[in-house]
């Protein structure tokens, strides 16, 4: 695992963070504590949690606690889910059940999810400077990627941005990450692999086969395909999954201080962490660009 600067303060987050929901909670306690047992295995020291469920927490708090609490980074969505409350009661409420379930006496980064325009008052986020300034949260975060995401992020109101980022993502993306790096604010980015990427494979291995020369020669080389728009050659680059692939390259921007993986289980989570330690081949970061603009365009 490899580390990056986080915040002001100096502190070190890893290149991976763990990120647990619904989907860990509903395998139950037993589930949780091992994922988490097995990323401090792989020097993950970042954990994002985004539900405050307090069976979740209490056995995230139960895991966690066997490591010295200033050692690890955590950090709490809040307003996700079906009831969304971005009053200052409701913020509040679910800081204080999450510290409660958890034991971690606080939490690092608290993120926002995806604020509409008119769903977060002033008076909400004066309630979070005020939580904030107690201690029970260190930095205040927003999640999104809708429009008024620039808004929330122009404001300079918070330390940490949590944006999705892969390697066909649209310019706009970029320029906010660029205005939340200009502002100071910590990138963690979530989404590197989404299925636009992923489904590249099926369209490769089902579409029509390549016309080739005489002896075989002719065909289209991964270049030429990226050169086409088409990212099918992240599932033809020998000894990378394309997945690895697209962490690896979410990892190339500096800005970035930890990528969200959310592993399927400890096998999944041990190959994931062995990405930031490998470079990418010689030339795919310039497919991938090629591929990304002629995409867009």
């Amino acid at each position: 695992m490899r580390y990056r600067p986080f915040g002001v303060s100096g502190a070190a987050v890893s290149n991976l963070t763990l990120c647990l929901g619904a989907a860990a909670a509903a395998r139950g306690g037993v589930h949780v504590r091992d994922m988490i047992f097995a990323a401090l295995e792989a020097g993950i020291n970042a954990y994002h949690f985004d539900i405050a469920d307090p069976a979740l927490l209490r056995a995230a708090g139960e895991a966690l606690a066997h490591v010295e609490r200033r050692l690890v980074i955590v950090s709490l969505e809040l307003g996700a889910g079906a009831d969304r409350d971005f009053s200052p009661i409701g913020l509040g409420r679910e800081i204080e059940q999450g510290l409660h379930a958890s034991g971690l006496g606080w939490f690092d980064i608290a993120v926002l999810d995806r604020p509409g325009e008119d769903e977060l008052p002033q008076t909400s986020l004066t309630a979070l400077k005020t939580i904030r300034k107690a201690g029970h949260v260190r930095m205040l975060g927003v999640s999104g990627n809708e429009a008024v995401t620039d808004l929330y992020v122009s404001t300079g109101a918070f330390d940490a941005l949590f944006t999705p980022f892969h390697a066909n993502i649209e310019w706009r993306v970029r320029a906010r990450m660029r205005t939340a790096l200009e502002r100071q604010m910590s990138l963690f980015v979530y989404d590197y692999f989404p299925d636009s990427l992923s489904t590249e494979r099926k369209a490769a291995e089902t579409g029509a086969p390549k016309k080739r020369g005489l002896f075989g020669l002719g065909g289209r080389g991964p270049v030429e395909e990226a050169r086409r728009g088409s990212f099918a050659f992240l599932h033809q680059t020998q000894g990378w999954t394309a997945e690895a692939i697209c962490l690896a390259y979410g990892l190339t921007d500096p800005g970035v201080s930890s990528v969200l993986i959310r592993p399927r289980d400890r096998a999944h989570l041990e190959a994931l962490a062995a990405a930031p330690e490998r470079d990418l081949p010689a030339g795919l970061s310039a497919q991938i660009e090629m591929a990304r603009v002629d995409a867009q365009v």
